[in-house]
């Protein structure tokens, strides 16, 4: 599959190698979920500069050591003597090089380097704090695990706390990059993309999945087989976050994504308190979003959660639900299912692609959700410019034949009571409006 966009993170990654080259060190935190392209993306920008990449993996430190003095010595032509066992003795070697040449270096799976040596990151503050003032080097560590690398940048108790110049949260491709990778394919249809849409989210690693997918052969029995990667995914990006609270995590995502999205239902069905859990979920690991009606007080307590990741969203829902069929191999009844429960599963995320498309334009300042208590007079999207005093109300059908405009109307009495001199504009919304 070939790159599509980055071009803003692109430009923004070379402009501070170039201050580095210049002479001002600085120090790049790149974060984004499992999956999202971050590697890509550094390799992209990177493949004909001076850069030097180093994989995190997991073995000793002294093996991890004797693996980069071989790459410092092939890539950088620099002469090791004898044979480093210590991090600290290999980034002693680079900033003693960048004090004569610039060098961007990139650390991937950064976080990991707490299983090897968690006293290392003391040991490049250390470094950094010490040497930055007289090296030319761009220092790009990129992690994967949002809640470990947050910690170790923006905990005020840990050694690097505060020496992050640079943030990057890297982002999936938006609907418009979909389209074209459907166009590119010559697979493209509204249906189609919000299909990829409804999997995918934009995460590259999945769009690259569907990509290899035969649009002449059913989807689903490709998508969930016995051989497919999906169905182990949303396990393998998510337990080493949870570690050993994994199970009460999965259980809460596991009642969102089946439409219990209020704390009061999640708590009724696993009969636990779930308050902590919801609040790290939203702060900590970004994983589920809270949503309140538009125009609802601050401290209103009609408070919805839902999964923001569409391949989760989608595990969860399918996958996770029935894994007892996944168990013992009855791909085929899952198949159906998903075959059964898809068109309407994937309504909510033809909101969300109209939402995108919506904030695109640039015309509102607020773009939401709006219902009313006891989950009265729901309505799509609510679109507001408050500069200009206007209002967009919308339903969002995959079908327009089942959209009224007259019965909209009617559950937005309320709104157009809060929305005293505002221009209303009440609008439908289907598949055939989707424009790509």
């Amino acid at each position: 599959m070939k790159f599509y966009n980055r071009e803003k993170e692109r430009k923004q990654l070379l402009k501070w190698s170039q201050q580095a080259e210049e002479g001002q060190s600085n120090l790049t935190l790149l974060v984004g979920r499992r999956r999202v392209g971050k590697t890509a993306l550094l390799q992209q920008v990177f493949q004909d500069r001076k850069s030097l990449y180093l994989f995190i993996s997991r073995k000793s430190e002294s093996l991890l050591c004797e693996e980069f003095a071989d790459q410092i010595h092939t890539q950088l032509d620099i002469p090791i003597f004898g044979k480093p066992k210590r991090l600290r003795d290999i980034f002693l070697v680079l900033f003693d090089y960048a004090k004569q040449q610039p060098l961007t270096l990139i650390l991937d799976e950064f976080q990991d380097i707490s299983r090897l040596n968690n006293g290392f990151f003391s040991d490049l503050q250390n470094l950094w704090d010490q040497h930055r003032s007289t090296i030319r080097m761009h220092l790009i560590c990129c992690g994967s695990l949002y809640s470990l690398m947050t910690k170790i940048f923006q905990d005020s108790k840990e050694p690097l706390f505060g020496r992050a110049d640079n943030r990057l949260n890297l982002q999936p491709l938006k609907p418009l990059y979909i389209a074209e990778l459907l166009k590119d394919q010559q697979h493209f249809s509204s249906e189609n993309c919000l299909t990829w849409y409804t999997l995918s989210g934009g995460v590259p690693k999945y769009l690259e999945w569907l990509s290899r997918t035969d649009s002449r052969s059913d989807l689903w029995s490709q998508w969930i087989n016995e051989h497919s990667l999906v169905i182990e995914e949303g396990k393998y990006r998510l337990a080493e976050e949870f570690g050993g609270e994994q199970n009460t995590y999965f259980s809460i995502l596991a009642c969102i994504a089946n439409g219990n999205t209020s704390r009061s239902q999640i708590e009724s069905i696993l009969e636990i308190s779930v308050g902590p859990y919801l609040q790290r979920l939203e702060k900590e690991f970004e994983i589920i979003q809270r949503i309140t009606p538009v125009l609802a007080k601050p401290n209103s307590r009609q408070i919805k959660y839902r999964i923001q990741d569409a391949f989760l969203s989608f595990w969860f829902r399918f996958v996770h639900h029935y894994r007892s069929a996944v168990e013992i191999g009855n791909f085929e009844y899952l198949q159906k299912i998903i075959r059964r429960d898809f068109s309407s599963y994937s309504g909510v995320w033809l909101e969300r692609l109209f939402q995108e498309q919506l904030a695109d334009t640039g015309e509102y300042n607020v773009i939401g959700n709006y219902w009313e208590s006891g989950n009265k007079n729901e309505i799509d999207i609510v679109a507001l410019n408050e500069l200009d005093k206007k209002v967009l109300i919308a339903e969002v059908k995959r079908n327009p034949r089942r959209i009224s405009l007259s019965q909209l109307k009617e559950k937005s009495l309320r709104l157009e009571l809060q929305l005293k001199g505002y221009t209303f504009e009440y609008r439908g919304l289907s598949l055939d409006d989707l424009s790509l």
